[in-house]
């Protein structure tokens, strides 16, 4: 009788330990499988040097930013939510953005307006503080895209991956270069020792950007234009004075002057024109004073404004 309780004893044994073997391998695979499912649900974007976990697939993309609405069109990306101004999609971006939800101005964007749309990520701007960086990123994970206009390939590859065509801006990317290449040679025959600097009017005010800012690198890099010492010695968006400007005496200027920017000065544009001063400029005398030679809504940094402005650029300094 002994004998018989002791093999069923061992058979209970070894039953209880193939079971736990079999749970334990279940466990395991459950887990692997869960793991599996979050990598396949999940993607990470490496951008300017941070990782970003988004959806693997992304079909809703809120552009919060002016910058990332540029380059959604040069892209052919359908944004769900864009920026307005004055109440409307920006009309030098409207037809290829018609159809989006307005999610507030780049100044304040509306939170409750995206968090409605549910976004799988957000592409807004570095030029954001920290509160409001940190509000959207309690909605979605936000892209920073930066208003540096050196980091145009980056934030263009980053917007491309999100929408999954890395082809198409690797294209545009290879074509400005390509291009950029072809001008540079041709400008530096012709404009080797000669002083261009672009100028955008606020408030009736001019402003110059350092280098690496606005519109300045496809002049001063992608072109090969010495750069005037007081571009190389801003740091900020600065003001210039007519004294300043006079001082400077550039060969050639190019004038950006939004009527939105100056509603308080809507004759500011007429005013410097006129102004003797401005009129003596070498610039004007040579009649190489080229105003909005693209949208003065433009931001400049982006893939969309560089491709515009370079042709502007050389057909503004080469054929006049």
């Amino acid at each position: 009788m002994k004998k018989y309780w002791l093999i069923g004893a061992t058979m209970v044994i070894t039953f209880a330990l193939v079971g736990c073997g079999e749970t334990k391998k279940v466990t395991e695979e459950t887990e692997k499988a869960s793991e599996q499912t979050t990598e396949a649900t999940t993607q990470t974007l490496s951008y300017l040097g941070t990782d970003y976990i988004i959806p693997a697939t992304v079909d809703s993309i809120v552009t919060a930013s002016l910058e990332s609405m540029e380059d959604a069109v040069v892209l052919g990306i359908k944004p769900t939510g864009v920026l307005e101004i004055a109440g409307e999609i920006p009309s030098y971006l409207e037809k290829e953005l018609a159809g989006a939800e307005l999610v507030g101005d780049k100044r304040a964007p509306n939170a409750e307006a995206i968090l409605t749309l549910d976004p799988d990520v957000i592409v807004g701007t570095s030029k954001w503080g920290e509160d409001t960086m940190a509000e959207m990123n309690k909605i979605q994970t936000t892209l920073p895209y930066s208003h540096i206009s050196t980091n145009w390939k980056e934030n263009l590859t980053a917007l491309a991956q999100l929408a999954g065509n890395t082809e198409v801006a690797e294209e545009i990317i290879a074509d400005y270069d390509d291009k950029a290449e072809t001008a540079k040679v041709k400008v530096k025959e012709q404009l080797a020792d000669k002083s261009v600097v672009i100028i955008r009017m606020r408030g009736g005010l001019m402003y110059i950007y350092p280098t690496s800012v606005y519109l300045n690198p496809v002049l001063y890099e992608d072109l090969g234009l010495l750069v005037p010492e007081i571009i190389a010695n801003s740091e900020a968006q600065s003001e210039i004075t007519m004294e300043t400007l006079a001082s400077v005496n550039p060969d050639a200027i190019f004038l950006q002057f939004e009527e939105s920017e100056n509603t308080e000065t809507p004759n500011a544009l007429g005013d410097l024109q006129s102004n003797p001063i401005f009129a003596s400029l070498a610039a004007s005398q040579s009649d190489q004073v080229f105003v909005n030679t693209i949208t003065p809504l433009a931001q400049g940094g982006t893939a969309w404004s560089k491709v515009k402005f370079l042709d502007a650029a050389v057909e503004s300094l080469l054929h006049n």
